[in-house]
């Protein structure tokens, strides 16, 4: 058996470089010699048992499987299942160490396999240098990218002003109103990010009119954004500057260019995935992970009814259940906008502006109705998603476009032995490690096309009752966004 160990410092703290290490998909960004990489089987990238499929830059192709994974001792092993390199029996540990002098990281990689004979010198100089000490220079080199783009300028431990959005009483679009804000700073645990891109979503329309207290006139709209880091506070180990994030949450506050939030609530953006992209599927596509995964784990066989099929939630929910094997019924307002639904998954799609749809769902799942009802639709879908259930099955409530849902009565869904769900994403969100792996399985869909965000609009943050009034008509296909 041969065994090659090889040791390097890293210039950036431990848990930064467990972070981007631990997802076992994540070398085609840093790596030098990785082509193309996928998790076979669409499983989350940190699966002890997940296999990656990828394609080195000579055209060599390697299957290698997590056997091993530790957050605790920061410690990870796989071993090869098959390769066009004649590597048998490898199997490879990283062990990573903090290193208290500047915060850095000891990286300690190691192997053991054999060879043909003949080959060892030859081999385990491949393993050693080439993927090795080749691999410690990549993420060095990722790490100092990130750096160098952060833009600090002198900026650094400044208040930073920049231009926003705010709502200053409840109402129309008219409501909208430019202001300037200041993002101070970031304190213990904080974030300051420049926003590329801003997410408009209708949890924003409904909080402008009044609907959801979540935020007061005068306050700044919004609660998705992407962008760069541009500094940090003490304690923060996730991000470092010039990471690229997207975020979710609450408080309101992202229409705007600067904003300091959380640490714990960004997920770092993959390689291969551009801002607007990410703030584009961002919260609705973590909506659609806990719908499919989460609050409905859906199976080959079922029935998914998706409402406003050609939005931007719409089209993701639609194309990520049909790659579960679900049959996805979906509802649209007109005849252009089927078109989009059956692009992003529609098996079959119901057109109406009256919110008469049951009968014809009933009739495209051969009477048995639907398994998961996706519905954002609101007080006058209510008859008609009681009506299209199937036996045992399960009406989640994710917004209100119509106007409230009343009161349900008490056997509403006895006929049935259904159930109903009004959840809150940013109670999904509130655990990071669960924002974590919610966010690995979004971007891992996103990567493989499984999920394909439409982006219907651009819009500068000035524009943003223009974007509001577009929203509201019904009339937009795929995500909004504003761009500050």
């Amino acid at each position: 058996m041969q065994r090659v160990t090889r040791s390097a410092i890293i210039d950036a703290p431990i848990d930064r470089v467990w972070a981007i290490l631990r997802d076992f998909n994540s070398h085609t960004a840093w790596h030098p010699v990785v082509a193309e990489s996928g998790i076979e089987g669409d499983e989350p990238s940190d699966r002890v048992g997940c296999v990656r499929n990828f394609t080195l830059r000579d055209g060599a192709r390697i299957r290698e499987q997590l056997i091993a994974l530790s957050d605790r001792d920061h410690r990870m092993t796989y071993c090869i299942l098959d390769a066009d390199v004649p590597l048998e029996r490898y199997v490879a540990t990283v062990q990573l160490k903090p290193v208290t002098d500047g915060n850095r990281t000891f990286w300690h990689w190691q192997s053991t396999f054999r060879t043909p004979r003949g080959r060892e010198r030859e081999l385990s100089e491949m393993v050693g240098v080439g993927v090795y000490e080749g691999g410690f220079a990549g993420l060095r080199q990722y790490l100092a990218r990130g750096r160098a783009g952060a833009g600090l300028g002198d900026a650094r431990g400044a208040p930073i002003e920049s231009d926003a959005i705010a709502f200053e009483r409840t109402g129309g679009p008219e409501v909208l109103r430019p202001v300037r804000v200041v993002a101070n700073a970031p304190g213990p645990g904080e974030v300051r990010i420049r926003h590329a891109a801003i997410g408009i979503n209708y949890v924003d329309v409904y909080i402008r009119r009044g609907w959801m207290p979540l935020a007061a006139p005068g306050d700044v709209l919004g609660v998705e954004a992407s962008g760069v880091v541009l500094d940090v506070g003490p304690d923060v180990t996730n991000v470092i500057p010039g990471d690229r994030v997207a975020y979710a949450l609450l408080p309101c506050g992202s229409y705007c260019g600067v904003r300091t939030v959380p640490a714990a609530q960004v997920a770092r953006i993959p390689d291969g995935i551009d801002n607007e992209t990410a703030a584009a599927v961002f919260l609705k596509g973590l909506t659609a992970e806990y719908l499919l995964h989460r609050i409905h784990r859906v199976v080959p066989g079922e029935v998914v009814l998706v409402h406003a099929a050609a939005g931007g939630l719409g089209t993701l929910a639609a194309g990520w259940a049909r790659s579960l094997g679900a049959t996805v019924i979906g509802t649209v307002s007109t005849d252009e906008k089927a078109r989009t639904a059956r692009d992003h998954g529609c098996h079959h799609v119901v057109v109406t502006r009256e919110y008469n749809f049951a009968d014809a769902v009933l009739r495209a799942s051969g009477g048995r109705g639907a398994d998961l009802i996706v519905d954002g639709l609101g007080e006058r879908g209510v008859r008609d998603n009681l009506a299209s259930l199937a036996l045992f099955g399960h009406w989640v409530s994710v917004g209100q476009a119509s106007g409230a849902l009343p009161p349900l009565a008490s056997d509403a869904l006895v006929h049935r032995s259904a159930t109903f769900s009004q959840p809150v994403i940013f109670h999904y969100t509130a655990d990071p490690a669960r924002l974590a792996e919610m966010a690995g399985r979004l971007w891992q869909a996103v990567q493989s096309g499984v999920v394909r965000p439409e982006i219907g609009g651009r819009f500068e943050l000035g524009s943003a009752a223009e974007a509001h009034r577009l929203l509201e008509s019904r009339a937009s296909r795929g995500a909004l966004l504003l761009v500050p």
